[in-house]
């Protein structure tokens, strides 16, 4: 009996799901296929009260046309998947293939008692600037099309959804356009059922932003909206009013400058309402432009002050969420810097007074060049938290370059070249650095880590999970293509988590 017991321990363990949000990780569902939902929002089932998530499909061969998936969820932590909740269907002259349906969003109409899906609908080049709508009688569909509108006989980009907790009504948020008579932001009330909209509440005129959503508290509305830089991060920023009419303040970052909302764009927001306290969460995406199915969920806490008018996005490697209470934590790690690690080739420290102990590892080029962190392990798989500075810039040459012969070039940051554009030196945007992680020597299992560029100076962290034995590791780092050359970024220092609780799933 006491073998069986231990077995069906260890059967369950090895089953067992996702405690901790890690953001710009890669998330997987309970069948451990990765999670791919992107620029999406969430909706409670009326029947059980979970939640579920609706988000972009991007695969290589559709990456704006892959149709709606919807992941559901208890915890915010442990994601099922049911499949595609609108699919592409061929031929069709909104929903094709070859169609950009992006920023999903449902919510419920007591009216019908439907669930409504509505997103920015529109062709491959752009030119339409309509609004998609879907409906089901299951919150995780099938939806079927009902139509594509120009809202209010506006044009329509990226959309939102906002739904006030108070008195139920929802509203459109979207931008119309790039066009000279456009760039203009909309607040737009819905009709009670959720078919159309009524009437535009606000508007933010020639603000030119994109990716809108509103977080609702207590005392006051926040709408967050990022600044139209493509599939390049950029400095996300919030208004803030006493109603949905206005007036809105002027606009404010959320996050330190340069980090460029730590590598995100906004795109929805979460109000938990818990038995012990109210948390705001951030729910944004980081783009991997060269790769955008390869993009990342972040989803992080706020720091709102109504007495102040501030709302701050502050950065968390892992954080532990209870959604009953609200309640959260952050995760402490054992950090290892860059400093006390062992460089070969023409990896080396150099002086940066922004580093931890004032060092930074730098030269860190394929697979001569590396950086080795010896870490204690817990005998389990563990994540690592790797922060980096990775500059966007670099001349593309035919010599493979080290610290001698081509130092990094870069601009300070997207838009501090002239004309915003890294011509002066023909070079071109990296957008992301990808590294190589070797644990304990075992080169038969190379981990990848992409590193997003950051602005000069300012540090990032990604975290990978690894399998660390018991005792003494070794954390090799060295470089791997990103699609211009084997560069990976420059290390600050690493971080070591405690191997995640386990939780068996549910029966």
């Amino acid at each position: 009996m006491a073998v069986k017991s231990l077995l069906a321990f260890l059967a369950l363990a090895t089953t067992a799901h996702s405690k901790w949000i890690v953001p710009g990780a890669r998330w997987y569902d309970t069948e451990g296929n990765i999670f791919n939902a992107h620029a999406g929002g969430l909706a409670i089932d009326r029947d059980t009260g979970r939640f579920f998530w609706f988000g972009e499909h991007k695969t290589k061969e559709d990456p704006e046309g892959g149709g709606v998936s919807v992941y559901s969820s208890d915890d915010l932590a442990t994601w099922t998947s049911h499949g595609l909740a609108l699919t592409p269907e061929d031929g069709h002259e909104f929903i094709s293939p070859e169609s950009i349906i992006q920023r999903p969003k449902v919510q419920y109409s007591d009216v019908d008692q439907k669930y409504h899906m509505w997103w920015h609908a529109d062709d491959s080049k752009y030119s339409l600037l309509l609004q998609g709508h879907a409906t089901s009688d299951n919150i995780s569909g099938p939806y079927v099309f009902d139509k594509a509108v120009a809202p209010l006989g506006n044009w329509s980009q990226d959309f939102g959804l906002f739904t006030d907790y108070k008195d139920g009504r929802s509203y459109a948020l979207y931008s119309n356009g790039d066009s000279v008579q456009g760039r203009d932001n909309y607040l737009t009330r819905f009709n009670e059922a959720l078919t159309d909209l009524e009437d535009v509440v606000y508007t933010w005129p020639k603000f030119d932003l994109e990716a809108p959503t509103i977080i609702q508290t207590e005392r006051s509305y926040y709408a967050l909206m990022s600044h139209k830089t493509g599939y390049r991060p950029n400095n996300v920023v919030a208004f803030r009013a006493d109603s949905l009419e206005g007036p809105w303040s002027q606009p404010f970052f959320v996050s330190p400058a340069y980090t460029r909302t730590f590598s995100t764009q906004s795109g929805f927001s979460w109000r938990i309402n818990g038995t012990k306290q109210t948390t705001y969460l951030y729910m944004a995406d980081q783009w991997d432009g060269n790769s955008i199915w390869e993009s990342r969920n972040v989803w992080l806490p706020m720091d709102i002050d109504d007495d102040k008018g501030k709302l701050e996005v502050k950065w968390h490697d892992i954080y532990d969420l209870d959604v009953k209470t609200g309640e959260w934590e952050p995760v402490e790690g054992k950090e290892y810097p860059a400093a006390e690690a062992k460089t070969i080739g023409g990896a080396y420290l150099q002086e940066a007074n922004f580093a931890t102990l004032s060092k930074i590892a730098t030269g860190i080029y394929g697979n001569d060049s590396k950086i080795t962190f010896e870490v204690d392990g817990q005998g389990d798989d563990q994540w690592v938290s790797f922060y980096h500075q990775s500059k966007q810039l670099l001349l593309i040459i035919s010599e493979r370059p080290t610290h001698r012969t081509c130092p990094d070039i870069d601009d300070m940051g997207f838009g501090d070249q002239p004309m915003g554009a890294p011509d002066r030196i023909n070079g071109t945007w990296q957008l992301r650095r990808v590294s190589s992680v070797v644990v304990n020597d075992n080169e038969d299992q190379v981990h990848t880590l992409y590193q997003k560029d950051t602005h000069k100076g300012i540090i990032l962290s990604t975290a990978l999970k690894l399998p660390l034995n018991k005792g003494k590791n070794t954390i090799t780092v060295g470089g791997l293509s990103n699609g211009v050359n084997i560069k990976g970024a420059d290390l600050d220092k690493i971080v070591v988590y405690p191997p995640e609780p386990r939780q068996p799933p549910k029966c």
